[in-house]
């Protein structure tokens, strides 16, 4: 586990979920920014120093550059927060850990600290050398993938390619398969424009990219249907027939899925050699330390990588 901006409330929700025993979570993190939140929550924590074979939770020590405040964000420590990441990743990608889940950064900070930085999912990717992958929101029974996710709504159309399609679909759909269970996944498809382009009148994308892409994933096996209107989408009659929906840029389907599910959701990031699970919020930096936090994200992340953590041990 990742607390992610360490000004925010990522160490918050280290401080007051519980840890099952049975479980040998690793928090990468710094010893004494934990300590102290968990005093401010009123809790106590102390768990011993990780080394392999230490059975129960406990921590990997990464120290901050800057001492923390809470709510107070500082760019000294945005290597802190990649330092984490970093060892985490590379843990997962040896074998040391089998599953990652990962606080909530705050982006702005790390790219005034001088690192391009557009979120977890293209972070991990390159770390593990990964040339795509695929972000998903889970919630319940309802999944939301995007074939774009952290970039400027005008960037959205020119991304929209057959490429990105066809290698989104293979990955959302292996992953529904090995991580799921799904034995022949229903993937529903949304267009990019009102009504799915209202054929052409509302825009050329559908006719000339996402169709086309859409009959090629049939012809590989693959069950996807579309490009459905994304405002109908998502009405239950529809979702009743779809075990994931794939939205062409974020704030198309996250919005639905978080009014849905908003603190019980998680983040998935499919195509990686090794599950990655996130909390659905942000820093959260009003509340750090003293305000009310939900951990209900949280726990559903815990949850949800150890469950992935087995499917992918499973032969």
């Amino acid at each position: 586990m990742t607390p992610g901006e360490p000004a925010g409330i990522g160490p918050d929700l280290m401080a007051l979920v519980d840890f099952d025993d049975a479980v040998d979570w690793v928090c990468v993190a710094d010893p004494d920014v934990l300590a102290d939140r968990a005093r401010l929550r009123g809790r106590h924590r102390s768990w011993p120093r990780y080394a392999p074979g230490v059975r129960g939770p406990s921590i990997l020590p990464v120290a901050v550059a800057r001492p923390v405040r809470p709510g107070v964000l500082n760019p000294a420590n945005a290597d802190y927060v990649l330092s984490c990441l970093t060892r985490a990743a590379q843990g997962c990608l040896t074998g040391e850990f089998t599953a990652l889940v990962t606080g909530p950064v705050h982006k702005a900070v790390i790219n005034e600290a001088g690192h391009a930085f557009t979120g977890h999912t293209e972070f991990l990717a390159r770390e593990a050398r990964v040339a795509e992958v695929v972000m998903m929101l889970v919630a319940g029974s309802l999944r939301v993938a995007l074939v774009t996710t952290h970039v400027p709504l005008a960037a959205v159309p020119a991304m929209i390619t057959g490429a990105r399609l066809d290698a989104t679909l293979d990955i959302l759909h292996t992953g529904l398969m090995r991580d799921f269970g799904f034995a022949r996944p229903a993937i529903s498809v949304l267009g990019l424009n009102p009504h799915a382009g209202e054929d052409g009148h509302l825009g050329h994308e559908e006719i000339d990219v996402i169709a086309p892409s859409v009959r090629r994933a049939q012809a590989r096996g693959i069950h996807a249907q579309g490009p459905i209107p994304a405002d109908t989408a998502f009405i239950p009659a529809r979702l009743a027939h779809a075990d994931a929906v794939l939205a062409m840029y974020h704030d198309q389907g996250l919005p639905v899925l978080k009014a849905q599910g908003f603190g019980g959701s998680v983040n998935v990031t499919l195509g990686l050699p090794f599950p990655r699970v996130s909390v659905d919020h942000g820093t959260a930096l009003d509340r750090a330390g003293t305000g009310p936090i939900d951990i209900g994200s949280m726990r559903a992340a815990m949850d949800l990588a150890r469950a992935l953590s087995c499917r992918h041990a499973s032969p």
